[in-house]
């Protein structure tokens, strides 16, 4: 994997430390290892990402209705 196909697995990751509560971020950061983890496998890589992007999503949302 190169550094741009790292740097989108890792959306879901960054894009949880935006959230309000830290509960997000485990799940987040272990969504994107599995991700990398699974590239020579796109439909399941696909998964896990889509499942952290989901996580962090919530998580960011909640954030920005609290304030």
């Amino acid at each position: 994997m190169n550094v741009l196909q790292i740097s989108i697995a890792a959306m879901p990751f960054l894009l949880s430390l935006a959230s309000r509560t830290r509960k997000a971020i485990v799940p987040c950061l272990l969504a994107s290892i599995f991700t990398v983890l699974l590239g020579d496998e796109p439909h399941r890589a696909a998964m896990a990402w889509c499942v952290g992007l989901l996580i962090a999503a919530v998580a960011v949302r909640e954030r920005l209705r609290a304030t």
